[in-house]
Protein backbone atom coordinates (compact mmCIF):
# COMPACT_ATOMS: atom_id res chain seq x y z
CA UNK A 1 0.00 0.00 0.00
CA UNK A 2 2.76 2.40 0.97
CA UNK A 3 4.61 1.68 -2.27
CA UNK A 4 1.48 2.31 -4.40
CA UNK A 5 0.77 5.50 -2.49
CA UNK A 6 4.30 6.77 -3.05
CA UNK A 7 4.13 5.84 -6.75
CA UNK A 8 0.85 7.73 -7.21
CA UNK A 9 2.28 10.69 -5.35
CA UNK A 10 5.32 10.73 -7.59
CA UNK A 11 3.18 10.64 -10.75
CA UNK A 12 0.98 13.47 -9.44
CA UNK A 13 4.01 15.59 -8.55
CA UNK A 14 5.59 14.97 -11.96
CA UNK A 15 2.37 15.93 -13.79
CA UNK A 16 1.96 19.08 -11.69
CA UNK A 17 5.56 20.05 -12.38
CA UNK A 18 5.08 19.56 -16.13
CA UNK A 19 1.93 21.74 -16.13
CA UNK A 20 3.74 24.49 -14.24
CA UNK A 21 6.61 24.38 -16.72
CA UNK A 22 4.23 24.71 -19.67
CA UNK A 23 2.50 27.71 -18.10
CA UNK A 24 5.85 29.35 -17.34
CA UNK A 25 6.86 29.38 -21.03
CA UNK A 26 6.31 32.72 -22.75
CA UNK A 27 4.15 32.11 -25.82
CA UNK A 28 5.19 34.26 -28.77
CA UNK A 29 2.45 35.58 -31.04
CA UNK A 30 2.51 34.50 -34.67
CA UNK A 31 4.21 37.09 -36.89
CA UNK A 32 2.21 38.85 -39.56
CA UNK A 33 5.28 38.95 -41.79
CA UNK A 34 7.23 35.72 -42.25
CA UNK A 35 10.74 35.64 -40.79
CA UNK A 36 13.80 35.38 -43.06
CA UNK A 37 14.49 31.95 -41.56
CA UNK A 38 11.02 30.71 -42.52
CA UNK A 39 11.30 32.07 -46.07
CA UNK A 40 14.73 30.45 -46.44
CA UNK A 41 13.25 27.14 -45.29
CA UNK A 42 10.41 27.46 -47.83
CA UNK A 43 12.90 28.17 -50.62
CA UNK A 44 15.75 25.93 -49.46
CA UNK A 45 16.60 24.67 -52.97
CA UNK A 46 17.67 28.17 -54.00
CA UNK A 47 21.46 28.50 -53.63
CA UNK A 48 22.02 32.03 -54.88
CA UNK A 49 21.87 35.52 -53.40
CA UNK A 50 18.97 36.51 -51.15
CA UNK A 51 17.28 39.69 -49.99
CA UNK A 52 17.47 40.62 -46.28
CA UNK A 53 13.92 39.26 -45.86
CA UNK A 54 15.13 35.83 -47.05
CA UNK A 55 13.58 35.82 -50.51
CA UNK A 56 15.69 34.55 -53.43
CA UNK A 57 17.22 37.34 -55.49
CA UNK A 58 16.72 36.13 -59.04
CA UNK A 59 18.74 38.32 -61.40
CA UNK A 60 17.20 41.19 -63.36
CA UNK A 61 18.58 39.74 -66.60
CA UNK A 62 16.69 36.46 -66.09
CA UNK A 63 13.49 38.40 -65.29
CA UNK A 64 13.91 40.32 -68.55
CA UNK A 65 14.52 37.18 -70.62
CA UNK A 66 11.52 35.50 -69.00
CA UNK A 67 9.20 38.08 -70.60
CA UNK A 68 9.81 36.45 -73.98
CA UNK A 69 8.82 32.95 -72.80
CA UNK A 70 5.33 31.77 -73.69
CA UNK A 71 2.92 30.55 -71.03
CA UNK A 72 2.80 27.14 -72.73
CA UNK A 73 6.58 26.77 -72.73
CA UNK A 74 6.89 27.74 -69.07
CA UNK A 75 3.97 25.50 -68.11
CA UNK A 76 5.51 22.56 -69.98
CA UNK A 77 8.86 22.87 -68.20
CA UNK A 78 7.20 23.06 -64.77
CA UNK A 79 4.96 20.06 -65.49
CA UNK A 80 8.02 18.03 -66.48
CA UNK A 81 9.63 19.00 -63.16
CA UNK A 82 6.57 17.82 -61.20
CA UNK A 83 5.01 21.25 -60.61
CA UNK A 84 1.47 20.82 -61.88
CA UNK A 85 -0.32 23.56 -59.92
CA UNK A 86 1.45 26.78 -60.89
CA UNK A 87 -0.94 28.29 -63.47
CA UNK A 88 -4.02 30.44 -63.14
CA UNK A 89 -6.10 31.94 -65.96
CA UNK A 90 -9.34 33.94 -66.40
CA UNK A 91 -8.05 37.41 -65.53
CA UNK A 92 -9.04 40.99 -66.13
CA UNK A 93 -5.83 42.73 -67.24
CA UNK A 94 -5.15 46.44 -67.37
CA UNK A 95 -2.47 46.28 -70.08
CA UNK A 96 -3.06 42.91 -71.75
CA UNK A 97 -0.41 43.34 -74.43
CA UNK A 98 2.41 43.90 -71.92
CA UNK A 99 4.10 41.00 -70.11
CA UNK A 100 5.11 41.39 -66.46
CA UNK A 101 7.75 39.44 -64.57
CA UNK A 102 9.06 39.91 -61.05
CA UNK A 103 9.86 38.49 -57.63
CA UNK A 104 6.77 37.65 -55.59
CA UNK A 105 5.73 39.26 -52.31
CA UNK A 106 2.63 37.45 -51.02
CA UNK A 107 -0.28 38.59 -48.88
CA UNK A 108 -3.24 36.63 -47.52
CA UNK A 109 -6.66 38.19 -46.83
CA UNK A 110 -9.64 36.60 -45.10
CA UNK A 111 -13.20 37.60 -44.13
CA UNK A 112 -13.14 39.92 -41.13
CA UNK A 113 -13.10 38.38 -37.65
CA UNK A 114 -12.67 41.09 -34.98
CA UNK A 115 -10.61 39.14 -32.45
CA UNK A 116 -8.14 37.95 -35.09
CA UNK A 117 -7.98 41.38 -36.70
CA UNK A 118 -7.05 42.89 -33.32
CA UNK A 119 -4.28 40.35 -32.82
CA UNK A 120 -2.91 41.04 -36.32
CA UNK A 121 -2.92 44.81 -35.75
CA UNK A 122 -1.37 44.53 -32.28
CA UNK A 123 1.32 42.18 -33.52
CA UNK A 124 2.06 44.19 -36.65
CA UNK A 125 2.23 47.59 -34.99
CA UNK A 126 3.69 46.79 -31.56
CA UNK A 127 6.03 43.89 -32.36
CA UNK A 128 6.91 44.34 -36.03
CA UNK A 129 6.93 48.13 -36.28
CA UNK A 130 4.35 48.39 -39.04
CA UNK A 131 2.43 51.60 -39.70
CA UNK A 132 -0.48 52.23 -37.30
CA UNK A 133 -2.07 54.64 -39.78
CA UNK A 134 -4.34 53.58 -42.60
CA UNK A 135 -5.47 50.03 -43.30
CA UNK A 136 -3.38 46.91 -43.00
CA UNK A 137 -3.70 46.49 -46.78
CA UNK A 138 -0.87 49.02 -47.05
CA UNK A 139 1.56 46.82 -45.08
CA UNK A 140 2.59 44.52 -47.95
CA UNK A 141 3.21 47.60 -50.11
CA UNK A 142 5.55 49.12 -47.51
CA UNK A 143 8.08 46.29 -47.96
CA UNK A 144 8.19 46.19 -51.78
CA UNK A 145 11.50 46.74 -53.58
CA UNK A 146 12.38 47.27 -57.22
CA UNK A 147 11.43 44.19 -59.25
CA UNK A 148 8.83 42.88 -56.80
CA UNK A 149 5.29 41.92 -57.79
CA UNK A 150 2.61 42.18 -55.11
CA UNK A 151 0.56 38.94 -55.23
CA UNK A 152 -2.49 38.76 -52.95
CA UNK A 153 -5.20 36.23 -52.24
CA UNK A 154 -8.36 38.24 -51.68
CA UNK A 155 -10.40 34.99 -51.96
CA UNK A 156 -12.07 36.29 -55.13
CA UNK A 157 -14.05 39.03 -53.39
CA UNK A 158 -15.10 41.81 -55.79
CA UNK A 159 -17.59 44.22 -54.14
CA UNK A 160 -16.05 45.56 -50.90
CA UNK A 161 -12.95 43.50 -51.72
CA UNK A 162 -10.92 46.19 -53.50
CA UNK A 163 -7.38 45.73 -52.21
CA UNK A 164 -6.02 48.94 -53.73
CA UNK A 165 -7.09 52.16 -55.39
CA UNK A 166 -5.01 54.65 -57.34
CA UNK A 167 -3.22 56.03 -54.25
CA UNK A 168 -1.87 52.62 -53.26
CA UNK A 169 -1.29 51.84 -56.93
CA UNK A 170 1.05 54.82 -57.19
CA UNK A 171 2.88 53.65 -54.06
CA UNK A 172 3.25 50.14 -55.50
CA UNK A 173 4.70 51.35 -58.78
CA UNK A 174 7.02 53.85 -57.10
CA UNK A 175 8.57 51.06 -55.03
CA UNK A 176 8.54 48.13 -57.44
CA UNK A 177 8.29 49.51 -60.99
CA UNK A 178 5.83 46.65 -61.47
CA UNK A 179 2.16 45.95 -60.70
CA UNK A 180 -0.06 43.40 -58.97
CA UNK A 181 -1.65 39.98 -59.31
CA UNK A 182 -4.83 39.81 -57.19
CA UNK A 183 -7.27 37.00 -56.60
CA UNK A 184 -9.59 39.87 -55.73
CA UNK A 185 -10.43 43.32 -57.04
CA UNK A 186 -9.31 46.95 -57.30
CA UNK A 187 -11.05 50.29 -57.26
CA UNK A 188 -10.24 53.57 -59.08
CA UNK A 189 -9.34 51.65 -62.22
CA UNK A 190 -9.44 54.83 -64.27
CA UNK A 191 -6.87 56.38 -61.94
CA UNK A 192 -4.76 53.21 -61.92
CA UNK A 193 -4.71 53.23 -65.73
CA UNK A 194 -3.06 56.65 -65.63
CA UNK A 195 0.00 55.29 -63.78
CA UNK A 196 2.43 54.81 -66.67
CA UNK A 197 3.92 51.31 -66.54
CA UNK A 198 1.61 49.97 -63.82
CA UNK A 199 -0.15 46.71 -64.72
CA UNK A 200 -2.66 44.51 -62.92
CA UNK A 201 -4.02 40.99 -63.22
CA UNK A 202 -7.21 40.86 -61.17
CA UNK A 203 -10.53 39.07 -60.92
CA UNK A 204 -12.59 42.25 -61.12
CA UNK A 205 -12.97 45.93 -60.30
CA UNK A 206 -15.58 47.78 -58.26
CA UNK A 207 -16.14 51.35 -57.03
CA UNK A 208 -16.59 50.17 -53.42
CA UNK A 209 -13.84 50.36 -50.80
CA UNK A 210 -12.41 47.45 -48.85
CA UNK A 211 -14.49 46.33 -45.87
CA UNK A 212 -15.32 43.20 -43.89
CA UNK A 213 -11.97 41.63 -44.81
CA UNK A 214 -8.57 41.63 -43.15
CA UNK A 215 -4.90 40.97 -43.83
CA UNK A 216 -3.67 37.84 -42.05
CA UNK A 217 -0.13 37.24 -43.36
CA UNK A 218 2.69 38.63 -45.48
CA UNK A 219 5.20 36.43 -47.30
CA UNK A 220 3.59 33.14 -46.33
CA UNK A 221 2.36 30.50 -48.81
CA UNK A 222 -0.93 31.47 -50.48
CA UNK A 223 -3.34 30.08 -53.04
CA UNK A 224 -4.14 31.96 -56.24
CA UNK A 225 -6.92 30.02 -57.93
CA UNK A 226 -5.33 26.80 -59.17
CA UNK A 227 -1.83 27.78 -58.08
CA UNK A 228 0.17 27.51 -54.87
CA UNK A 229 2.45 30.53 -54.50
CA UNK A 230 5.47 31.02 -52.23
CA UNK A 231 7.27 34.26 -51.35
CA UNK A 232 10.27 34.58 -53.63
CA UNK A 233 8.62 32.76 -56.53
CA UNK A 234 9.01 34.45 -59.91
CA UNK A 235 5.83 35.41 -61.71
CA UNK A 236 5.32 35.37 -65.46
CA UNK A 237 2.10 37.25 -66.26
CA UNK A 238 0.82 37.57 -69.82
CA UNK A 239 -2.53 38.00 -71.57
CA UNK A 240 -2.82 34.21 -71.71
CA UNK A 241 -2.50 33.63 -67.95
CA UNK A 242 -0.13 33.72 -65.02
CA UNK A 243 2.61 31.23 -64.06
CA UNK A 244 4.31 31.15 -60.65
CA UNK A 245 7.81 29.65 -60.91
CA UNK A 246 9.95 28.35 -58.00
CA UNK A 247 13.05 30.56 -57.90
CA UNK A 248 15.51 27.68 -58.15
CA UNK A 249 13.96 26.57 -61.47
CA UNK A 250 13.72 29.94 -63.22
CA UNK A 251 17.11 30.01 -64.93
CA UNK A 252 16.77 26.47 -66.26
CA UNK A 253 13.17 27.17 -67.32
CA UNK A 254 14.21 30.26 -69.27
CA UNK A 255 17.07 28.49 -71.08
CA UNK A 256 15.00 25.37 -71.81
CA UNK A 257 12.14 27.48 -73.17
CA UNK A 258 14.51 29.59 -75.27
CA UNK A 259 16.03 26.47 -76.85
CA UNK A 260 12.53 25.07 -77.44
CA UNK A 261 11.64 28.31 -79.19
CA UNK A 262 14.71 28.01 -81.44
CA UNK A 263 13.89 24.36 -82.20
CA UNK A 264 10.36 25.39 -83.18
CA UNK A 265 11.64 28.23 -85.35
CA UNK A 266 14.07 25.88 -87.10
CA UNK A 267 11.43 23.18 -87.54
CA UNK A 268 8.83 25.57 -88.93
CA UNK A 269 11.34 27.00 -91.40
CA UNK A 270 12.41 23.56 -92.63
CA UNK A 271 8.77 22.45 -93.00
CA UNK A 272 7.96 25.54 -95.07
CA UNK A 273 11.00 24.79 -97.21
CA UNK A 274 9.80 21.20 -97.64
CA UNK A 275 13.16 19.82 -96.48
CA UNK A 276 11.63 17.44 -93.91
CA UNK A 277 8.28 15.79 -93.30
CA UNK A 278 6.15 16.76 -90.29
CA UNK A 279 6.70 13.35 -88.73
CA UNK A 280 10.46 13.82 -88.88
CA UNK A 281 10.29 17.14 -87.05
CA UNK A 282 7.72 15.98 -84.48
CA UNK A 283 9.63 12.82 -83.48
CA UNK A 284 13.16 12.37 -82.09
CA UNK A 285 15.52 13.93 -84.58
CA UNK A 286 17.93 11.93 -86.68
CA UNK A 287 21.64 12.73 -86.63
CA UNK A 288 21.17 14.48 -89.97
CA UNK A 289 18.51 16.86 -88.54
CA UNK A 290 20.57 17.48 -85.39
CA UNK A 291 23.58 18.48 -87.48
CA UNK A 292 21.36 20.69 -89.64
CA UNK A 293 19.98 22.37 -86.50
CA UNK A 294 23.48 23.05 -85.11
CA UNK A 295 24.59 24.51 -88.43
CA UNK A 296 21.41 26.64 -88.47
CA UNK A 297 22.21 27.90 -84.96
CA UNK A 298 25.79 28.77 -85.93
CA UNK A 299 24.43 30.92 -88.76
CA UNK A 300 21.44 32.30 -86.86
CA UNK A 301 20.51 35.60 -88.54
CA UNK A 302 19.42 37.45 -85.40
CA UNK A 303 20.68 37.74 -81.83
CA UNK A 304 20.42 34.55 -79.81
CA UNK A 305 18.47 35.00 -76.54
CA UNK A 306 21.22 33.25 -74.55
CA UNK A 307 25.01 33.31 -74.64
CA UNK A 308 26.80 30.83 -76.90
CA UNK A 309 28.36 29.24 -73.81
CA UNK A 310 24.93 28.71 -72.23
CA UNK A 311 23.63 27.19 -75.44
CA UNK A 312 26.62 24.86 -75.90
CA UNK A 313 26.44 23.63 -72.30
CA UNK A 314 22.72 23.03 -72.60
CA UNK A 315 22.95 21.07 -75.85
CA UNK A 316 25.75 18.85 -74.49
CA UNK A 317 23.39 17.45 -71.86
CA UNK A 318 20.29 16.99 -74.03
CA UNK A 319 19.31 14.23 -76.40
CA UNK A 320 17.09 16.19 -78.76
Amino acid sequence: MTSKFLQKGFIYAFALSAIMMIHSVNVEAQNVGASPEYIKALTSQWTGERFPDGRPKVSDSILERLKNISIEEAWGVLRNKGYQNQYEGDWQIMLPDEAMTGRVVTAQYMPLRPDLEKQVKDQGVEKEGRSPKGGTNSWPIDILTNGDVYVADGYGKIADGTLIGDNLGNAIYAKSQRGVVFNGSVRDQEGLSEIEGFNAWMKGQDPSYIQQMMLTSINAPIRIGRATVLPGDVVLAKKYGVIFIPAYLVEDLVLTSEVTGLRDEFGHQRLREGKYLAGQIDSQWTEEIKKDFLDWLNNYPGKLPMTKEELDNYLKERNY
